[in-house]
């Protein structure tokens, strides 16, 4: 996360290309709020399939701990720390950790199959 903010400078957002099987995907960084110790982006990446939706994360960066979190999932919707069990939408108690782990996946496949970033004026 550190290594997009570092690439987009003064710019709001960015695109970054990535190829795995021979397909290119696209996925769209944008900060969507900054601060001095924290940094709200939204990564959004381009769908797979017409009938699937596009996942979109909004993740809150904390700059002094060095840690991300993800605090909206979409299309689904805000992500809560901890859920009451059984709950009429079905939402796992831990599912907080599950959208984190899913971040950090998301990041290293990133990371791995990234090819180009490119800044958006």
């Amino acid at each position: 996360m550190v290594q997009l903010l570092r690439v987009l400078g003064d710019n709001d957002q960015a695109t970054l290309d990535l190829s795995t099987d021979g397909r290119e995907r696209r996925l769209w960084v944008r900060i969507l709020e900054q601060a001095r110790y924290t940094t709200i982006l939204q990564l959004e990446q381009e769908s797979l399939h017409p009938m699937m939706p596009a996942p979109a994360l909004t993740v809150r960066l904390y700059h002094d701990a060095r840690i991300a979190e993800v605090t909206e999932a979409r299309p689904w919707r805000k992500v809560d720390a901890k859920n009451p069990y059984p709950n009429a939408a079905m939402h796992v108690p831990d599912e907080k950790h599950q959208w984190n782990s899913f971040l950090g996946e998301w990041l290293r496949f990133v990371r791995e199959h990234g090819r180009t970033l490119t800044p958006i004026s």
